[in-house]
């Protein structure tokens, strides 16, 4: 299991193989049980929540727990996990400890086919994803007619696996999309989709649809105060979710090469002073920061107010 800095006391922390057919979906995970993992290191956590796994085998199969750092490692059993021969197992959630009994535990919208929460084209072809602005309990979903699915959840927009509905990654933080409409609109006009006679060019500007007939389609973030629309544009793949996390060791590595840079510094121009001395910079190539938390989407001066420097 990896970790995304959430806590384990939420409702799909833990998943086994299989589920009663009358709770969902019927998922096809063969036989592997996934566990959640939180993290230890304090300033690390999202939700305050400081834990990890401890796994117990035993004659039957095993146990999964939870090691809580803020309790002096305090162990919890969360599920016991038996073999029933050598290619199945039979999980059982444990719920007799106090913590998934109370408000802390916490359950997260995940779309399932059918749900009351999914939302289709009008007559016009578009879609008006949500009844006014968006906030934190606002939650839809949608197909994209090129197969893409995309919704709102906890004042964001959220990109999802197509076939297991899982979340990809986040499209608009809530930064950028508190306060405005999400709307779908057709961006495939006959007069933009004209077959090219051009020889080698062959074929329609527009990218084929999964959905015979529909054609492109443009999201739009709608700001009714200041009648303003930002068009969110999809990556070059197709896919809408941003790449906004780096990669760690990326990040490791640029990190050394800033110290190097400082000793160099310190070694040529001497201890810097309060007020200037010798400084140190880095420069990118599209990247604009070297955040390892994915939290914000908005661009100052451009999708969100720009911050002033004070003087």
């Amino acid at each position: 299991s990896g970790h995304f800095h959430l806590g384990q006391d939420y409702q799909d922390s833990i998943t086994f193989p299989t589920i009663p057919r009358e709770q969902g979906p019927y998922p096809n995970r063969g036989s592997c049980v996934f566990a959640q993992t939180s993290v230890m290191r304090r300033g690390t956590s999202r939700d305050k929540r400081r834990q990890s796994r401890l796994l117990r085998g035993n004659k039957d199969g095993f146990e999964i727990c939870t090691v809580d750092h803020l309790n002096g490692g305090a162990v919890r059993l969360d599920a016991t996990i038996s073999y029933t021969d050598s290619n199945h197992e039979v999980g059982v959630y444990a719920h007799e400890h106090e913590d998934l009994q109370t408000d802390n535990f916490m359950k997260v919208y995940s779309p399932t086919q059918g749900d009351e929460c999914y939302i289709t084209l009008d007559s016009d072809g578009n879609i008006d994803a949500v009844e006014g602005c968006v906030d934190p309990e606002t939650i839809a979903w949608w197909h994209m007619n090129c197969g893409r699915v995309l919704g709102v959840y906890d004042g964001r927009l959220i990109e999802y696996d197509p076939s297991t509905l899982a979340p990809l990654g986040l499209v608009v933080g809530q930064d950028e999309l508190a306060g405005k409409r999400v709307v779908v609109v057709s961006s495939s006009g006959e007069e933009n989709c004209a077959v090219s006679q051009d020889v080698g060019l062959e074929g329609a500007d527009c990218a084929v649809a999964v959905d015979e007939g529909a054609g492109e389609q443009a999201v739009l973030l709608v700001d009714d105060h200041d009648s303003s629309v930002t068009v969110i544009q999809p990556n070059e793949d197709g896919s809408y979710w941003r790449k906004i996390v780096r990669n760690k060791i990326v990040r490791m590595k640029e990190k050394r090469r800033v110290d190097a840079a400082q000793i160099y510094a310190k070694g040529a121009f001497g201890e810097p002073e309060e007020e200037g001395g010798p400084r140190v910079v880095s420069s990118w190539g599209p990247y604009t920061q070297i955040s390892g938390t994915a939290t914000k989407t908005g661009v100052a001066g451009l999708t969100a107010k720009a911050k002033l420097p004070t003087t």
